[in-house]
């Protein structure tokens, strides 16, 4: 596909643009805010002090740049920050952590007139995109400005380069200016290189470097205490389709379990809490839940809140990660790790697929083929405190020998940066 041919579909399915933002809002109101930042237009005065920008797509990578950023502000003291996302979610994390010094804004859709609005109005000094944002008509418009645009912890997987090859005319002219790409793992490198990145290095993941919250750890413990005696499992941040198979692995319930189960997106809390229902268990949603001691007749805590996970770890004795049940490639392992949560994980890794084999490789994790095997191992565990034991601390000492991405990336940024011309 040409780039001209991409401009050319762009303009076609602009109209869909607005029905989408409508579809989605039914689920998540939320969708039908700053629309007009999506086109490029933003409301903030212009500043003349030198911008820094950083984008990430939604929650997952908001969180994961928070090192980054906080590097970064260190680096470069005299500079604004710009934090752009995609997603509802995305942007509701970023002002959670970042709003007190940084500007949060939407990025615009791939339209080289939005694009171009959105650099006149910021023209940031430089830009860096985590993980696997690839935006063509954006890419070229900060090349064409001579302003550098890295890819940071960048990632990608075999599944994805197959998609991206097929639009290679569009995908590699693209990728070849970027001015840097700061790759994950070698397997990452390897793959960029195929889709045209020269400039590209190898650095680690910098979720690593994303250490534990002292204060959440506690409050999670306090929790694990209100939980009584019991075995605590974890659900963390399911898919859709992956409940249903995980109840009916424990059609026959055990009387000792306690189960959390934390939805990966919001607009699914209710969703989830309706089949929850539907089962006859019993439910407490941590919406309504006041901290108390959880009565011996509650079957699952329905995490339905966002920004508590590392309580949800703290408080569980193990923890089933989402997402690698079914084809979804896995969420964020590392997290688990890192608090020493012993981790149980599905087939399906490929978001996450060199953190994955290394945390199993140290008996951080374990991994099953399907949620049958993970329950089975998940009793034994429970029936096994010493092997419980072990993992987490496996976790911890895996998760701790893999730190230090931020640094060797932040190395690879400009040491001096001279403005681009807007």
């Amino acid at each position: 596909m040409s780039r001209w041919l991409y401009r050319a579909l762009l303009c076609c399915v602009f109209p869909l643009i607005f029905l989408y933002l409508l579809k989605r809002s039914k689920r998540q109101p939320t969708y039908r805010q700053h629309w007009r930042e999506r086109l490029g237009f933003y409301a903030s005065t212009p500043d003349s002090r030198p911008l820094i920008w950083l984008h990430a797509v939604s929650v997952g990578e908001t969180r994961a740049a928070a090192p980054l950023i906080a590097a970064l502000k260190i680096a470069y003291p005299q500079h604004r920050f710009l934090i752009s996302c995609m997603t509802p979610t995305g942007r509701a994390t970023a002002q959670e952590l970042f709003a007190d010094f940084a500007e949060i804004v939407y990025l615009p859709y791939d339209y080289p007139s939005a694009v171009g609005r959105f650099l006149a109005h910021f023209q940031p000094s430089f830009g860096v995109l985590m993980e696997t944002e690839i935006w063509p008509n954006l890419i070229h418009a900060c090349a064409d400005h001579k302003m550098p645009l890295f890819l940071a912890n960048a990632r990608l997987s075999e599944k994805s380069l197959k998609g991206y090859l097929k639009i290679r005319s569009l995908i590699k002219p693209a990728v070849a200016r970027l001015a840097g790409v700061l790759a994950q793992s070698e397997m990452d490198a390897a793959r960029l290189k195929q889709l045209g990145s020269s400039n590209t290095h190898i650095v680690g993941n910098i979720k690593f470097d994303n250490l534990p919250d002292e204060s959440a750890i506690a409050h999670g413990l306090s929790w694990r205490c209100n939980f009584g005696p019991r075995n605590v499992l974890l659900f963390a941040s399911s898919r859709d389709g992956e409940e249903a198979l995980l109840l009916d692995a424990l059609a026959t319930w055990p009387e000792s379990l306690l189960l959390i189960l934390v939805p990966r997106h919001p607009q699914r809390f209710e969703e989830v809490a309706t089949l929850l229902e539907q089962r006859g268990l019993q439910v407490l949603k941590r919406s309504s839940w006041d901290e108390d001691p959880v009565a011996n007749h509650v079957q699952v805590l329905l995490g339905d809140s966002m920004g508590e996970m590392t309580r949800y770890y703290a408080a569980s004795d193990l923890a089933i990660i989402g997402g690698s049940i079914l084809l979804f490639g896995s969420q964020n392992l590392i997290e688990a790790c890192a608090l020493g949560t012993p981790v149980l994980l599905g087939p399906s890794t490929y978001n996450f697929s060199q953190a994955a084999t290394e945390a199993i490789a140290s008996h951080a994790a374990w991994q099953g083929n399907d949620i049958h095997a993970i329950i089975k191992q998940a009793m034994h565990l429970f029936a096994h405190f010493d092997e419980r034991k072990t993992m987490g601390l496996a976790g911890k000492t895996f998760a701790s020998a893999h730190r230090g991405a931020t640094q060797k990336l932040l190395s690879y940024l400009p040491p001096t940066i001279e403005k681009p011309k807007y």
